[in-house]
């Protein structure tokens, strides 16, 4: 830290030049960072993708497809309306990337009355869907009497990655303007409350740029775009929040060379330490091994490593450079350490009663916890978007008058060893329905055999010439192909039920280890597969967080306490957060929609809010570390401690809400619940538990706080 801070004593100008190349060049590919984003990366290895795939080039059912929706509006007779199906889907004929059109004409049940649909598929994969939407749209003529509108996944995903962006810029027109004024009022100057906002800038556009080129090579999740100016500008006003209040404490009391010196070994320090626990926060996330985890976990962690660098550089050039302007604005409430202060007024209140407060505080969070017991998760889907989008409205549609209300389809594709199914295999098809047809979760079963209804031996036989028996020929292509052939369960529940999962889970491994090897697919199998992705290496994930955490602590602070009492504390402003989060979606308060939180937030929130969350605790704990090094008296320590850095926690607690809190006013489900989560984490660990718990806590524990190497039982 000395050595960087003489660095910026010597070179400031070349720093800052540095620095604003650097922005420059990286900020020119900042914006067409969504140009390389996919879609939610919520896709798992394993054999609902290959079934996927062999669904769309063995048995013609696309696996993601473009939904046209018809609905009658007016009057219109079947046979007009059947006109109009026909001229609309003619009119796509021709559509560059346009692999196959399953016509509600020609296929039995896709029209129901009023309501019709039709399947398109491309070549294009789902993030590339954008021109090939808007030339549908343009393509499509328009009837007075009937509406057409357009859903499936690729079609979400182009209304979630639009939204996306609105969001972003709605969040940051009232989220930097909200920080600035914080920092203002905080801070009572101009030029002090400019430096951490031109760090946070700094940081969020060039990790953007940065990202746009890593884009490039792998594929990235569209919630990065939001994740990084989200963890950015919190990170980063944060950290130059600390480093510059610690300077303004500095200046008045010493020469600009001694205050940047003492910043840096203070302040710095608390900064590295709090960055490497945000940091092994989020390596926790990457193992989970799901696209969306691991490529947010890049962005957060490189936005991170850019913030750091220029906390630890771009600052203390600029403080350099300005500390005649910085020390022209009005003295901070800090820097006189009587106690008359406010802060110091709460230390003491706090101090005085420790056991009543941990109770209060104790109070507070249980009521929070309260909502835990009925939050449930889901996986995203069109009810993601509000209401009026044409695409939720359209999927909505769709699912009421041609989907299976409670219940669920499972594809099973049966492979064979040879190139062509053999008798035995035909024969040991048929006993694994018969089989499946028994199960008492399965409703129906749809395959060659409930078809046509012969045995397996004339299966067989059909199947090596369809034409010698009778014209079987549309039939067996729409369930076997070469030495594969398809089952489809349809099981009682909705895909995200347990006793859907659990179905699921048992037959994948019959189809493993039986005679007969299969693959399942389906929704339920997809949602199956990202649930035990998930909580199959969560322990894993938090197990890496908290040990590699006290790690550090205990480094920071050579105490064997400290470290475990600081992460227990993170935890319990974690619980909180997930039960207001709970208690706001789950019933819908506030004017929110009810729906599930989605599966992912509770993961985002735990790997950013946790790193997050450490830094109050880092920088309190440094500065009643500090103090005790020099006097020894834990009471003093935790007194002078809490109440000089009592307002710039909440200041920064106010920043961090100020740029997280305005993605809850957007548009996507998803945005709302991770913004409203890390908002809420960070509002219930500056208060409740750093003004409150943790200072009531090192009070009762006394001098065992600092038990441990260097610390004050052995010196005693």
């Amino acid at each position: 830290m000395r050595k960087l801070a003489l660095i910026s004593l010597r070179y400031p100008k070349t720093i800052v030049v540095f620095w604003v190349l650097f922005f420059l060049y990286f900020g020119w590919y900042a914006p067409k960072l969504p140009a390389v984003l996919n879609d939610h990366g919520l896709i798992s290895d394993g054999s609902y993708a290959k079934v996927e795939q062999a669904l769309a080039s063995h048995f013609h059912r696309p696996a993601n497809p473009v939904i046209l929706v018809f609905e009658i509006e007016g009057k219109l007779e079947p046979r007009q309306f059947e006109r109009y199906l026909q001229l609309d889907l003619l009119s796509l004929h021709g559509m560059q990337g346009l692999r196959e059109v399953i016509s509600p004409l020609e296929v039995a049940g896709m029209i129901q009355g009023n309501y019709a649909y039709a399947l398109l598929e491309f070549e294009q994969s789902p993030h590339e869907m954008g021109p090939v939407l808007q030339e549908i749209q343009t393509r499509l003529p328009h009837h007075r009497e009937m509406k057409v509108s357009l859903t499936g996944k690729s079609v979400v995903q182009e209304d979630v990655n639009r939204a996306s962006q609105r969001d972003l810029r709605k969040a940051e027109s009232l989220g930097i303007p909200v920080a600035f004024l914080i920092l203002w009022l905080a801070f009572g100057g101009m030029t002090s409350s400019l430096i951490p906002i031109i760090v946070g800038i700094f940081g969020v556009t060039s990790t953007m740029g940065i990202m746009y080129g890593i884009g490039t090579r792998i594929d990235l999740s569209n919630f990065v775009l939001n994740v990084i100016p989200m963890v950015g500008l919190a990170l980063s006003i944060d950290f130059a929040l600390m480093m510059v209040s610690r300077f303004r404490e500095e200046i008045h009391v010493r020469p600009v060379g001694q205050a940047i010196l003492t910043t840096m070994t203070t302040a710095g320090r608390a900064v590295l330490f709090s960055a490497l626990s945000v940091f092994l926060g989020l390596m926790g996330i990457l193992f989970i091994p799901l696209p969306i985890f691991s490529t947010i976990a890049l962005g957060a962690m490189t936005v991170l490593a850019v913030s750091v660098m220029l906390t630890l550089t771009l600052v203390p050039a600029l403080l350099t450079l300005w500390w005649p302007a910085i020390r022209a604005e009005r003295r901070p409430l800090s820097a006189t350490k009587g106690a008359n202060g406010w802060w110091f007024a709460m230390a003491h209140f706090v101090m005085r009663k420790p056991v009543q407060m941990s109770l209060l505080a104790a109070c507070i969070l249980m009521c929070c916890f309260l909502p835990l017991k009925k939050m449930t998760l889901a996986i995203p889907d069109a009810t993601s978007l509000p209401k009026g989008y044409e695409s939720r409205a359209a999927f909505e549609t769709y699912e009421t008058h041609f989907g299976t209300k409670n219940s669920t389809v499972v594809h099973l594709v049966v492979t064979g060893k040879a190139t062509q199914l053999t008798q035995s295999e035909w024969k040991n098809a048929s006993l694994l329905v018969q089989r499946i047809e028994r199960d008492p979760l399965v409703e129906s079963v749809d395959s060659i055999y409930s078809r046509l209804r012969m045995p397996y031996e004339q299966l067989y036989a059909i199947s090596r010439n369809p034409n010698a028996q009778g014209n079987y020929e549309e039939i067996l292509h729409a369930f076997v192909h070469k030495n594969d052939m398809l089952v489809q369960v349809q099981l009682q529940g909705e895909p995200s039920s347990q006793p859907v999962m659990d179905w699921v889970r048992r037959w994948e491994i019959e189809g493993e280890s039986g005679t007969l090897p299969f693959l399942l697919g389906g929704e339920a199998k997809y949602q199956q597969e990202i649930f035990d992705d998930i909580f199959d290496n969560l322990i894993y994930s938090l197990l890496f967080i908290l040990i590699s955490n006290y790690v550090v602590l205990f480094i920071a602070f050579r105490s064997i306490l400290i470290p475990l009492k600081t992460i227990l504390m993170n935890l319990l402003s974690l619980g909180a957060s997930f039960g207001i989060l709970a208690w706001l979606f789950e019933a819908g308060h506030f004017g929110l929609e009810p729906s599930r939180i989605a599966i992912m937030i509770p993961v985002f929130i735990f790997g950013l809010a946790f790193g997050i969350s450490m830094d109050y605790g880092v920088f309190l704990v440094s500065r009643i570390y500090e103090e005790y090094q020099r006097t020894h008296d834990n009471q003093r320590s935790v007194l002078v401690g809490l109440g000089s850095i009592s307002k710039i926690i909440n200041s920064a607690a106010a920043i961090m809400i100020a740029v997280t809190l305005p993605f809850a006013f957007g548009d996507v489900v998803g945005v709302k619940q991770l913004g409203l989560g890390i908002a809420a984490a960070i509002f219930i660990d500056a208060t409740v538990i750093r003004l409150i718990l943790v200072p009531a806590l090192m009070v009762i524990l006394g001098e065992w706080n600092w038990w441990g190497p260097s610390g004050g039982r052995t010196r005693t």
